[in-house]
């Protein structure tokens, strides 16, 4: 079966989805993404659905249930990169993300993570360090 890649950046977890999701892959990445915050100790994760036509309403679920699994481990997500075509359709099938951030894209998703967490590892609070 395929997986989703799952890359870490210090303590930062990137999922790029780059195809169409069917059930067991999603469901798979959950499980992936579980176990990596676990390993990991991630403090964020960034779901990067850009490459996405369609989110389907298991595929919002699973996201936004992955979401709210991430939090009781201490971990906030942000969903990036959402298709207009993909939020006109969540909205008229009465889908949405509670308590999931969204942003436009990963650069944002990651300003807004450090909003919300903090400075990320390896990084100062004060942005001038190191000049």
């Amino acid at each position: 079966m395929d997986r989703i890649p799952i890359l870490r950046m210090g303590d930062l977890l990137l999922v790029t989805i780059q195809f169409e999701l069917h059930d067991r892959l999603v469901m798979a990445m959950q499980d992936d993404l579980m176990r990596l915050i676990a390993e990991t100790g991630a403090r964020g994760v960034l779901i990067d659905i850009s490459a996405l036509d369609l989110v389907d309403s298991f595929t919002a679920r699973v996201i936004a249930n992955t979401a709210e699994m991430a939090r009781m481990m201490d971990a906030e997500t942000v969903l990036v990169g959402m298709q207009p075509a993909v939020a006109i359709t969540l909205v008229e099938l009465g889908l949405s993300f509670h308590g999931v951030y969204t942003a436009l894209n990963a650069e944002k998703g990651v300003q807004l993570l450090k909003k919300i967490r903090g400075p990320l590892t390896g990084e100062s609070s004060d942005d001038t360090a190191g000049e």
